[in-house]
């Protein structure tokens, strides 16, 4: 692995290892190594990173957490429902490696402050989902190329705190900047556009990010202290998402040129359906979640059908079928995870089809081809400021911080009036924020969070969701397949190192013990 990552690193690839030069990537060619600049090697790098949780990476927790359901048109998806995962069957390592050596190299340029701290801000991303995903991975002694091909692994809480340190060190940079360091132009930095301010911003959330995710270890102490030393210098908002968009548009050209979640599961631009499209569709524990709150995210994130309304619909078997008090002659059909027989049944009157087919991901998720891909959402965001301030590690409200973060949801899933309807659905008793001082959490408030959480992160932030889980327990019902035979113990733990790293870098991972999808979890798991 580390020497595909070293030749991936001379020649500077973009966006990716494929042969095709895909959207914003340089030639891939090891013969003749690219020579780029820092412009092109931020936009093309910022690209990739926005790739991750907006594409298919991620589909596996998106079906574990409840958002997706492998469709019953198909052949089950034995790794996916059944849950027969093995070092073969999920790889995001090699894509987090070669991102990263992208940032290493944008380092390597001596562009100054500003673009080495934004690459350090990249790769403490990075290595945060690395860690999130694997446990232990190459750290200290990674990415040095050609000399050293075998690095040894680094215990994941080590990385988290160099982690923030790292992060410490790239505002420090930002404040330090003078005026003539360079900025990154608008068109390089696909992200913030080349204003400082919000990077840290950006940099301050994720030093919360890494303070929440350790509060059940011992280091949880060290952590708050860190991110609260910052605090003053303010967090992602509904102002300053860290959305990017290196100029999407409606085209099959490079590898599709539209947002990653529509070339995902969407349309192409010529029209057809892409391949996950067809593929995945609305999982009922999600649809039952918002229709069941009148949360009208629910025929936003999924598609919603007219053929019929919730009452003549109820005849159908093997799907689940919900709709909102506002609109219910509008459903959304699911199917259960883990389920293989589509919808069946007479639907009343007699002029109605005798099936329906089940929902797909709806115009909140398949945005305009020109949308911006999420790297850390407002919602996201303003989440994990009301735990950080519910728990004291910030200064605010966690009520507000809550409320914000359902209405900063509902306008990224282009609900009509956004603010109107989130804050009529906050107030509902089975939503609205439980009462408690400052200080700490209770129980209540922690749940009403990160189920919140969850329901803003529909598709998108999959793998978030899962962490969220995985660190909390919530949300608490989810179920598992139901396929006949998967037979699983409990919710997967995490998936394991991938097979190009046992044939490459074998006597080290190997020291890392055997990995049980169901029971070796990420240090900072409940």
């Amino acid at each position: 692995m580390k020497k595909y990552i070293s030749i991936i690193l001379l020649t500077l690839t973009i966006a990716g290892s494929s042969c095709k030069k895909d959207f914003l990537s340089l030639e891939t060619n090891p013969n003749t190594p690219s020579a780029a600049s820092p412009d092109l090697i931020l936009a093309g790098a910022l690209k990739m990173s926005a790739q991750f949780p907006n594409s298919t990476k991620y589909t596996m927790y998106a079906g574990w957490i409840g958002y997706l359901s492998w469709s019953t048109g198909y052949q089950a998806n034995t790794a996916l429902e059944q849950y027969v995962i093995t070092s073969s069957t999920y790889d995001v390592w090699s894509d987090y490696y070669i991102n990263l050596a992208n940032y290493q190299a944008l380092i390597a340029t001596n562009s100054g402050p500003n673009y080495t701290a934004i690459a350090k801000i990249m790769t403490a991303y990075n290595y945060q989902a690395l860690v999130d995903n694997y446990n232990n991975v190459p750290y200290s002694q990674a990415l040095q190329g050609t000399k050293n091909f075998t690095p040894t692994y680094d215990k994941g809480p080590a990385i988290y705190a160099d982690l923030m340190k790292q992060l410490d060190a790239a505002i420090v940079l930002i404040q330090g900047a003078t005026a003539t360091s360079l900025v990154p132009t608008a068109t390089a930095d696909i992200v913030y556009k080349g204003d400082m301010t919000k990077w840290m911003k950006f940099a301050n959330t994720l030093k919360l990010k890494l303070a929440l995710r350790v509060v059940n270890t011992p280091d949880a102490a060290t952590f708050a202290a860190a991110a609260t030393a910052t605090k003053a210098l303010g967090y992602i908002d509904a102002t300053n998402a860290a959305v990017a968009n290196p100029g999407y548009f409606n085209s099959d050209a490079n590898g599709g040129q539209q947002t990653p979640m529509v070339i995902a599961y969407g349309l192409t631009a010529s029209g057809g359906s892409s391949g996950n499209n067809a593929t995945y569709q609305a999982n009922t524990y999600g649809a039952h979640f918002y229709g069941q709150n009148n949360d009208p995210r629910l025929d936003q994130v999924y598609s919603a059908t007219s053929t019929a309304n919730a009452a003549n619909a109820t005849g159908l078997t093997n799907a689940g079928v919900d709709s909102v008090a506002y609109n219910p002659h509008w459903v959304v059909v699911s199917s259960p995870f883990g389920s293989n027989s589509p919808p069946q049944g007479i639907v009343p009157p007699a002029t109605k089809p005798a099936n329906m087919g089940p929902s797909k991901f709806g115009p909140g998720v398949l945005k305009t081809p020109g949308a911006g891909a999420n790297i850390l959402s407002a919602a996201e965001a303003l989440f994990l400021e009301a735990e950080g301030a519910q728990r004291g590690i910030i200064d605010g409200d966690p009520a507000t911080l809550y409320n914000a973060g359902i209405a900063a949801s509902f306008a990224d899933d282009l609900v009509t009036n956004p603010a109107a309807a989130a804050a009529a659905y906050a107030a509902q008793p089975a939503i609205v924020y439980p009462a408690g001082g400052v200080g700490t959490i209770t129980a209540a408030q922690l749940k009403a969070i990160i189920v919140q959480k969850w329901a803003a992160l529909n598709l998108y932030g999959a793998f978030e969701a899962f962490n969220e889980y995985r660190r909390t327990g919530y949300p608490d019902n989810i179920p598992l397949s139901v396929y006949a035979g998967a037979n699983a113990p409990n919710q997967v733990a995490r998936i394991p190192y991938p097979f190009i790293e046992y044939s490459t870098n074998a006597v080290n991972v190997a020291a890392q013990g055997t990995v049980d999808i169901f029971n070796s979890k990420i240090f900072w798991a409940k």
